[in-house]
């Protein structure tokens, strides 16, 4: 069993608060992985007649799933009660093997304890040729928060706890995909810095997500504000603009897979190519040990 890093039923809690006290704008990082998901889909040319939409905070997925035009039947599954179709956690699956052709999952795979047995249960509910979509926090999101916080902590009680998750690095995604048995991975980043006026309403919009501190091993006593008032101020000397607004990066990993299916493109065997490579290059072809081609 891998450690547990998130509380899961604390997770769920909090983002049923943030879905009943909505704060405006804050939902900017939702709205934009959702947008993404219809540029994803959009080069697909194909129909999807079953598909979940995984986490579903807000509802976002079903929601541009439903508008595409390519999918029939969306079922929203998540931990929140009050949101879902079918309340269930991410790390444990109830659906059929073979029962979906489309499951998508919007910033909610970052905070599961076991990334690649979730990724197997989603991998064995697909369909051949069914389709993955994910988009994950990365590992440089809200580094100036966790260095601000660290440097406070450590200054102002000699110790240090845990405080910012440790989100996933885009270059095991893809090794995880393959692992879990998916065909044509693909993966990459969008980087996004957000300004704020301080410390304080950048945490604001973070409650407002759902998405402040989950960690099972975070301390359990009241954190002083005098600690959270000399994280500012380090904030503000390390991580702000010349116009006294701080930094706040937000990294977005997007992830596609496909189900093997014979249809899929495969890679030529080794030798098989129709056309030279020096043909193509309309250059000399050196062969080993320096002979050029055609001569002795």
């Amino acid at each position: 069993m891998p450690p547990r890093l998130f509380d899961r039923a604390l997770l769920a809690a909090r983002r049923a608060r943030a879905r009943a006290r909505p704060r405006p704008g804050a939902d900017f990082l939702l709205t934009r992985v959702a947008e993404d998901l219809d540029d994803r889909l959009s080069t697909v040319l194909r129909r999807f007649e079953r598909a979940v939409d995984l986490g579903a905070f807000a509802g976002a997925g079903a929601a541009r799933l439903a508008a595409s035009g390519k999918v029939g039947q969306v079922v929203t599954a998540g931990p929140d009660a009050g949101a879902v179709d079918l309340v269930t956690d991410e790390e444990t699956l109830p659906f059929a093997p073979a029962s979906l052709d489309l499951v998508v999952s919007l910033l909610s795979l970052h905070l599961v304890d076991d990334l690649p047995g979730t990724l197997v249960q989603i991998r064995r509910a697909l369909v051949p040729d069914g389709l993955f979509l994910a988009s994950l926090l990365g590992g440089q999101t809200l580094h100036e928060l966790r260095d601000s916080l660290a440097a406070a902590e450590i200054e102002l009680t000699g110790g240090l706890s845990p405080r910012v998750v440790p989100f996933l690095d885009v270059r095991d995604l893809g090794g995880l995909l393959q692992r879990a048995g998916f065909a044509l991975p693909v993966t990459d980043t969008d980087r996004v810095t957000v300004r704020y006026a301080s410390l304080f309403d950048l945490m604001a919009d973070l409650r407002a997500m759902g998405a402040t501190n989950p960690l099972v091993e975070r301390s359990r006593r009241p954190t002083a504000r005098a600690l959270f008032l000399r994280a500012a101020e380090i904030y503000a000397e390390r991580h702000a603009d010349a116009d006294g607004r701080i930094r706040a990066t937000f990294e977005i990993v997007s992830a596609s897979g496909w189900v093997p299916h014979e249809s899929q493109q495969k890679p030529l065997r080794p030798g098989s190519a129709a056309v030279r490579l020096a043909d193509a290059l309309n250059t000399r072809e050196i062969a080993l040990g320096g002979d050029t081609e055609g001569e002795t």
